[in-house]
């Protein structure tokens, strides 16, 4: 499956490159080029590292999901109901 359109990606030549020893996020940047066009891939990327075994401390996936969950826990949203003119 294509992750990344922009650079033409695939699951498995991110998979390749990790089992080649690329270990990180930015490593996987660096020498594949996703998520530096349009950002899009990022966590799709983030995801395929995690499912392959590399890393909740150098992918940044466990770090940027408690940070959504916490967000979340701050926000607290209102509904208004509008009413017809």
């Amino acid at each position: 499956m294509i992750v990344c359109v922009c650079k033409s990606v695939s699951d498995r030549t991110i998979r390749s490159s990790i089992a080649d020893g690329i270990d990180s996020f930015d490593e996987l940047q660096f020498e594949l080029g996703v998520a530096s066009c349009c950002g899009k891939c990022e966590e799709s990327v983030r995801d395929v590292m995690l499912q392959s075994g590399v890393c909740a401390s150098r992918c940044g996936v466990v770090e940027r999901h408690q940070q959504v969950q916490s967000v979340a826990e701050v926000v607290q949203v209102t509904f208004y109901e509008r009413k017809a003119a």
